[in-house]
């Protein structure tokens, strides 16, 4: 057996290339969009790909089975209750698929989306499993979540993940190996661990889930505190259904004059500026979303944005622009018009006007406190960040919540922002002004570097 991890650590999620020793025959698991990864790794080891297997319809990136249908005649694999609108394989509880050598067995295991399945890895004559590719319904420390379906199915789906954990996946002996789609940094999970993979054993001594001692506890566990989520989520899962459309490949934006962009601009396509904060703070264009691709830009261009807003990208170099491409098409951000060719400075070349976001230290930041003269703070932060420590006097308002919740400041009050970095504040600092706060400022490093200072912190209980 051969079994080759493809993290994405801005979506903290995680594909699998499966292939048999014997035949050389391969599938790709939960494959992400930018199919090339796993073709060149095949291609490379001489293995002949012939499935693509999802686990369930994916709520935070587009499938890239259709690609690997389109470019390489694989089969299409998924839970028959997926009811994709294209041809596939509707995979059930007690189906087998055979690599010659090795067979995956599916596993139904509803819980984080009513038509999950699981992949059960039997190699040889062996009745047991050595590894079970298990999605969402188990991942390292927790379990994905099961409330994405709106607030009438969150109870059901919690009670289905609890099945399919206690009275399923538990079941098998320590040993077998887990390997989940879901990880650290995916906002589909429930409370997790860090790491990629584990083992039944370790989720059976560790996971809080596994450890709930009634159905209560679990459900208490399973849905205590889960963080909000991209507003993107919202659409994929019928993406995936109908199936997007098939690239065949990854698509190369093309260059567009500072004259083209403003045009484009006037009629609704967004400018997305992905390079770093200070960067965009010291010049950027009117109006544009400052969202570095570090941010991660797929999870804040989905939060942020209207869902399929046609965008125009600011990018430093080639190898960025490919960065921010890759990101946009894994959440269906197709309508990628170009981008603009020169950067900033053959806008301003144009005479084109720009705006500029003061920078503070946090050390300016704390003394204009102390001496009476401090200007509203904004933490832009996720909830338990901020429960977990933050300024005295601070605001807070999640990021992702900015392009439509009520910021209860006048737009023209002084207005310092920050995360817990710098990354996030440059996207909130972007939405701000496009809704009319056009004095703020930006608190560089954020609350690590105010932490780090040892200056005073709030903590909520």
């Amino acid at each position: 057996m051969f079994t080759q991890p493809f993290v994405d650590e801005n979506l903290g999620n995680s594909s699998y290339l499966v292939a048999a020793a014997e035949t050389r025959q391969a599938v790709v698991i939960d494959a992400e969009r930018d199919i090339d990864r796993y073709v060149h790794i095949a291609e490379g080891l001489g293995l002949r790909l012939t499935h693509a297997l999802d686990t369930h319809l994916h709520a935070d990136f587009v499938s890239g089975a259709r690609e690997l249908a389109a470019q390489y005649g694989v089969l299409i694999g998924a839970s028959a209750e997926s009811n994709l609108a294209f041809n596939y394989l509707r995979l059930k509880e007690g189906d087998t698929l055979a690599l010659g050598d090795l067979k995956l067995a599916v596993l139904a295991t509803p819980g984080h989306t009513p038509e999950h399945i699981s992949f059960a890895l039997l190699e040889g004559e062996r009745t047991e499993p050595t590894a079970l590719f298990t999605g969402g319904a188990l991942i390292v420390g927790g379990a994905a979540r099961p409330d994405l379906l709106g607030h009438h199915f969150t109870r059901p789906l919690t009670h289905l993940l609890y099945e399919s954990i206690h009275h399923k996946l538990l079941r098998y002996p320590d040993h077998v190996a887990i390997y989940p789609t879901h990880g650290a940094g995916s906002f589909c999970n429930a409370p997790s661990s860090s790491e990629c993979t584990s083992t039944i054993g370790r989720e059976r001594q560790t996971n809080p889930l596994a450890l709930a001692e009634s159905e209560d506890e679990f459900i208490a566990q399973a849905l205590g505190r889960l963080p909000s989520y991209p507003t993107y989520f919202n659409y994929l899962r019928a993406v995936n259904q109908l199936g997007a459309e098939v690239w065949r490949g990854v698509p190369a934006p093309k260059p567009l004059s500072p004259q083209v962009v403003r045009e484009q601009m006037a009629q609704g396509v967004a400018v997305v500026d992905t390079r770093p904060p200070r960067e965009f703070a010291e010049a950027h264009i009117p109006d544009s979303y400052g969202i570095p691709l570090g941010t991660p830009l797929c999870t804040w261009a989905g939060w942020v944005l209207p869902f399929r807003t046609p965008i125009i990208l600011i990018a430093q170099d080639p190898a960025a622009r490919e960065d921010a491409v890759r990101q946009l098409i894994r959440i269906g951000s197709d309508d990628l018009r170009g981008y603009l060719d020169g950067g900033i400075a053959a806008w301003q070349a144009e005479g084109f006007s720009v705006s500029h976001v003061p920078i503070l230290s946090v050390e300016e930041v704390y003394r204009a406190d102390e001496h009476g003269s401090a200007s509203h703070v904004l933490d832009v932060r996720q909830d338990a960040e901020w429960r977990a420590g933050h300024l005295p006097r601070a605001l807070h308002i999640e990021g992702g919540r900015l392009p439509f919740d009520v910021v209860p400041l006048a737009t023209e009050e002084p207005l310092v922002v920050h995360c817990g970095h710098s990354e996030r504040s440059t996207v909130a600092i972007s939405v701000l002004e496009r809704r009319g706060y056009r004095n703020v400022r930006l608190m560089y490093g954020g609350f690590g570097a105010w932490e780090s200072a040892g200056y005073p912190v709030t903590r909520e209980k």
